[in-house]
C-alpha cells in the first residue's frame, strides 16, 4: 500500500467524493450484515442511496456507545470463524465495548499506524520503541507493532515498564522513535534527571505521544509538550484515536494539527442535536468507518470535543486536521459556577512546579452537585504546598478544589488500579447525569 496516499493531497471536492462513496457502500453494507443496524436504518427507511452529500448525513441517526454496550454482539458483521481479533475500550466511560476484527481489518489498522509512521518520516533503518500496553485486549499495542512492522522499521516492545529499564534499552539498542504516553516520557525524563543521564547522548529523536495532548488549541506545545522538550533535542508527534474508531490521527512534522485519512473514515463535528457545525467551530466528533469489515460504525457519537481546520497544511496535505481535544462531553465538570474539562485542569496542574503528580476526582455532593478532589503528591511540606497551591490555583483556575495529599506509593495505586491499561488522571464517581 501507498504510504503517501493521494486522496490527502486532492482538492476538496474529490475528497468528498470519495468520503460519500464510501459511506454509501459501509451503509449498504450494514444493511445486509449488520443485525443492529438493519433494523435502525430500515425503520427510518434510510441506506446509502440517500446520501448525495456529506451534508445528507444530518438526516440519518446517531450511534452511541450505550448502543454498543447494550447490543454489542448485534455489530458484529461477520461470522465468529471470519473474527481474527477482539479487541476492548478502556472502559473510561462505563461498561467497556468489545470490537471484533476481521483479517482485512487488522491490515487497515496496520496501515493505518504506518501512515502514523510515515508522517513522521520513519525510515526503515529506524529502530521504534514501543513503550505501550501490548495486551489486556488494547488495540493501539498491536495497530502500533503491526503499523511498524508494515513501513519496515525494527521494533522493541517494551511495554509500559520501569523508566530504568526503557532508558537502559533504548541506550543499549539504539531506538530512536519512541511510542509513548506523554506524562510517561516526562517519568523518564525526571529519572534521567535524577541519575545524571544526558537524554540528548541517546539515539531518540522523535516521540509519538498517545493518550494525552501535547498541545493547546493554538496548537502551541501545551506545559506538559514544554516540559519533555526543554533542554532535550527532541521532536514530539501528536496523536488522536480510540477503540472504536479502528483509526487513528496524527500529526506531520508541521504539528499543526492531526490528520484525517479521507478514505479509512468519515469525521463530522456536530452539535447537541446531531446536525453538522461550521468548520473551525467546536463540537462532538461523530465517525463512520469506511473499508471496515467485522465492526463498522455508522455516525458514532465519540464524546469527545474537537474542531476541524479544513485550510491546506503546510506539508502539502488538504485532507481536515484535528484541533486536540478539548474534553469529552460527559466529563464535562461544572464546579462553583465554572465549567471545566479534565483536560484544561491536567493542564494547570502541570503548570505548578510544587505537585510531583496528580489524579483529579469528581463526585456528587449532598444536593447532587459537582464536586472535585485534586490527589496529589508533593516534594514540600504540606503547609507550604497548601499556601502555594491556593494562589496559583485561584489565579488560573479561578476556584479552589478540596487537596487531597497522598504518597506516591498511593498515587500508584490510584493511577494504576488492577487491569488498568493506561494511567488514570481522572475517576468520575458522579451518578447523576447533570453532567452528561
Amino acid at each position: 500500500m501507498e504510504l503517501n496516499p493521494k486522496i490527502e493531497y486532492a482538492r476538496p471536492e474529490e475528497q468528498e467524493r470519495t468520503q460519500v462513496e464510501g459511506v454509501r457502500k459501509t451503509l449498504d453494507y450494514l444493511l445486509t450484515h449488520s443485525p443492529y443496524y438493519q433494523k435502525k436504518l430500515k425503520e427510518a427507511g434510510l441506506n446509502g442511496g440517500n446520501i448525495q452529500r456529506l451534508s445528507d448525513l444530518n438526516a440519518y441517526p446517531l450511534t452511541e456507545k450505550e448502543d454498543i454496550q447494550l447490543y454489542n454482539p448485534d455489530f458484529f458483521c461477520v461470522p465468529i470463524e471470519d473474527i481474527a481479533e477482539y479487541t476492548a475500550s478502556s472502559g473510561t466511560l462505563g461498561k467497556p465495548v468489545t470490537v471484533a476484527l476481521s483479517k482485512k481489518d487488522i491490515e487497515r489498522l496496520a496501515w493505518n499506524e504506518a501512515l502514523s509512521f510515515a508522517y513522521m518520516d520513519v525510515q526503515q533503518d529506524d529502530v521504534i520503541q514501543l513503550m505501550l500496553t501490548l495486551d489486556r485486549q488494547f488495540m493501539a499495542g498491536m495497530a502500533y507493532y503491526q503499523g511498524a512492522m508494515m513501513c519496515g522499521a525494527t521494533t522493541i516492545r517494551t511495554g509500559p515498564s520501569l523508566p530504568s529499564m526503557q532508558l537502559e534499552i533504548s541506550e543499549r539498542l539504539g531506538s530512536t522513535i519512541w511510542v509513548a504516553v506523554p506524562s510517561f516520557v516526562m517519568k523518564i525524563k525526571e529519572y534521567a534527571l535524577e541519575k545524571g543521564i544526558d537524554l540528548n547522548q541517546l539515539a531518540v529523536r522523535k516521540i509519538l505521544c498517545i493518550g494525552e495532548p501535547i498541545r493547546d488549541d493554538q496548537q502551541m506545545l501545551n506545559s506538559l509538550g514544554q516540559a519533555i522538550v526543554s533542554d532535550w533535542n527532541i521532536q514530539l508527534f501528536g496523536t488522536y484515536a480510540s477503540t472504536e474508531m479502528q483509526t487513528a490521527f496524527t500529526e506531520c512534522s508541521k504539528g499543526q494539527g492531526m490528520h484525517h485519512h479521507p478514505d479509512l473514515l468519515l469525521v463530522e463535528i456536530i452539535d447537541e442535536q446531531g446536525q453538522q457545525v461550521s468548520n473551525g467551530e467546536y463540537g462532538e466528533v461523530c465517525i463512520s468507518h469506511i473499508g471496515v469489515e467485522a465492526m463498522p460504525l455508522f455516525r458514532y457519537r465519540t464524546g469527545d470535543i474537537c474542531k476541524l481546520d479544513s485550510a491546506p497544511c503546510t506539508c502539502g496535505r488538504t485532507s481536515y486536521r484535528l484541533s486536540p481535544v478539548k474534553g469529552r462531553k460527559k466529563q464535562m465538570i461544572k464546579y462553583k459556577g465554572t465549567t471545566l474539562y479534565p483536560p484544561a485542569v491536567f493542564e494547570i496542574l502541570n503548570q505548578s512546579n510544587v505537585i510531583k503528580d496528580y489524579v483529579v476526582e469528581v463526585k456528587d455532593n449532598a444536593y447532587g452537585m459537582d464536586e472535585m478532589v485534586i490527589h496529589l503528591n508533593t516534594h514540600l511540606p504540606v503547609d507550604e504546598c497548601e499556601k502555594t497551591l491556593v494562589a496559583f490555583l485561584q489565579s488560573r483556575l479561578r476556584v479552589i478544589p478540596e487537596l487531597h495529599y497522598i504518597s506516591s506509593a498511593e498515587m500508584q495505586q490510584l493511577q494504576f488500579p488492577p487491569g488498568a491499561r493506561k494511567v488514570v488522571r481522572f475517576i468520575d464517581h458522579r451518578k447523576s447525569q447533570h453532567h452528561a
